[in-house]
């Protein structure tokens, strides 16, 4: 199949559609699964190597939404992989919100993480949620451990420190035979890899290595109670309340075991004064420009992330990554492309001197532009239609009469202005028109309700019509958001400092339909 199969999809002449089956499959060539530019989340997890048996046990759902849920286990599995591959402990995750991922990285995989958002609201938020959490955090490995999973699991957990030991000897064999594939061995013309992933092998000599360590690690662990390894597998130290004797018997503790535990209890002891030391919400709005040191005092190698970054806050977040030289890895997934600056767009008004779209030098070089509309129809969820959840055809046809209406009545075509949630809250289509003229601050005196009715039985007959249309821009949905995640991919693929880059669908497209990541290493 090659571009002139689909010449005949539209009219040479009137540009307009003429082959609906032929547009179809058009879009499904040019869709990311059929282009073969994504790396499959196993292999990558694969790649990046460690600990594959998971998490212990909890579930996010017990305070999260289904769909929360799913994008936090996820991610934070991913986030904490590649963290141990690059040897970092600290993320920063941009645009964090209410700070769902931001809680669950920071006791969950002991990772400190700074969670910058530019609403002091959200800040706030998550301050006081992430303390709840904590509260009852130990709540939720008392109900994991009683699944025998979990306990299992916890067996072969390492501790914090002996992970650092296991991690320093293996470490290196990992990036030397890594089939992560160095980013300068390829031409500038092979700009997205179809898959940079090989079978790993280990050296029997590191692999028995790796079994001594993990053996002696075990056998530490056999002189705690059963109780405490439990607890220490999941709770940060400094999160761990002080034991007291019926719960870890001192005289069975060797004693460098005392003096760990001691050190333990010195931290709860100092974190107390704090709701947590481990996860820092901040305040800040965050440009290409920014200085994280600003920010973060102790800011040390880190890897940045973002679930459903908005806008340009996504393509601002690879800039930063690529400037700054303690951001050592990537993981961001955007969302909102509607609100995407472009560059090309409204060229009278280019004041603006970094763009959210295009990114990389190849479309730029063309002057590339989506427009709104397109980007608007990038946000649409195929996936969703595709399994029953139809589009809101009544509240869409509402708003297309109204811009029928605020057109031809009052003249204007462009507002700064927005409808928002209206069709909800209103009784009728004559109360939805008047709620969203007042909210336009437009006057509603000299619109009889006659006039409105009017308007609505003079296109309703049409409905069908709007509802097809919509369909097609859903239709064509993937393809638009290919351009922007190829634009972004590309753009790292430019860089000279990227040791690996890729696309990787991380979540169900069902319960989160933006769900492709956009993830890089350095070298």
């Amino acid at each position: 199949t090659d571009d002139d199969t689909f010449s005949n999809v539209f009219c040479e002449n009137s540009k307009k559609l003429i082959n609906v089956h032929l547009f179809a499959l058009a879009v499904k060539y040019y869709s990311l699964s059929h282009l073969g530019v994504c790396t499959p989340l196993k292999e990558l997890l694969k790649a990046l190597g460690g600990d594959n048996q998971g998490s212990t046990g909890i579930k996010t759902d017990e305070f999260m939404n289904n769909k929360k849920s799913h994008e936090v286990q996820v991610m934070s599995e991913l986030v904490d992989k590649i963290a141990n591959y690059c040897g970092i402990k600290q993320v920063i995750d941009i645009g964090s919100g209410k700070g769902y991922l931001s809680s669950f990285l920071s006791m969950q995989y002991n990772l400190k993480v700074y969670g910058i958002d530019s609403s002091n609201t959200n800040t706030n938020g998550a301050h006081e949620r992430n303390r709840k959490l904590k509260k009852h955090w130990r709540a939720y490995q008392s109900r994991a451990r009683a699944n025998p999973k979990s306990q299992r699991l916890e067996k072969a957990n390492d501790s914090p420190v002996q992970n650092e030991i296991k991690f320093k000897a293996v470490n290196e064999r990992t990036l030397n035979n890594s089939c992560l594939q160095s980013q300068d061995q390829r031409t500038t013309q092979d700009l997205v890899p179809s898959c940079v992933f090989t079978e790993v092998t280990t050296s029997e000599t590191s692999k028995q290595t790796e079994i001594d360590l993990v053996a002696q690690a075990q056998c530490n662990e056999s002189e705690l109670s059963e109780e405490a390894i439990a607890i220490l597998n999941v709770l940060p130290a400094d999160a761990v309340e002080i034991f007291s004797s019926s719960q870890c018997d001192s005289e069975e503790l060797c004693e460098e075991e005392k003096a760990q535990r001691k050190m333990a209890s010195i931290k709860a002891k100092a974190s107390k004064s704090s709701e947590s030391n481990l996860y820092f919400p901040l305040t800040s709005y965050i440009t290409a420009e920014t200085e994280l040191g600003d920010i973060i005092t102790d800011l040390e190698d880190s890897i940045m992330v973002g679930l459903h970054t908005c806008g340009d806050l996504a393509a601002n977040t690879l800039r930063i990554f690529t400037a700054k030289p303690e951001i050592k890895a990537v993981c961001s997934v955007g969302c909102c492309y509607h609100l995407l600056s472009e560059q090309y767009e409204n060229q009278e008004d280019c004041t603006e001197e970094v763009w959210g779209f295009p990114m990389c030098q190849y479309l730029k070089d063309k002057g590339w532009c989506c427009g709104r509309n397109a980007r608007m129809s990038a946000c649409l969820a195929l996936e969703r239609i595709a399994v029953g959840q139809m589009l809101p055809t009544q509240s869409l046809f509402y708003r297309a009469v109204l811009q029928v209406i605020i057109e031809e009545i009052y003249g204007v075509t462009k507002s700064e202005r927005h409808v928002g949630k209206i069709f909800s809250k209103s009784s009728s289509f004559l109360d939805y028109v008047r709620k969203s003229l007042k909210k336009l601050e437009l006057d509603d005196s000299k619109l009889p309700d006659s006039c409105i009715m009017d308007y609505y039985e003079k296109y309703k007959h049409r409905m069908n019509e709007l509802e097809a249309f919509n369909m097609l821009k859903v239709v064509l949905a993937p393809c638009i958001e290919v351009l922007i995640l190829l634009d972004r991919l590309c753009y790292l693929k430019e860089q000279d400092n990227i040791a690996w880059s890729g696309l990787v669908k991380l979540f169900d497209p069902v319960k989160s339909p933006r769900c492709y990541a956009v993830i890089a290493l350095k070298k």
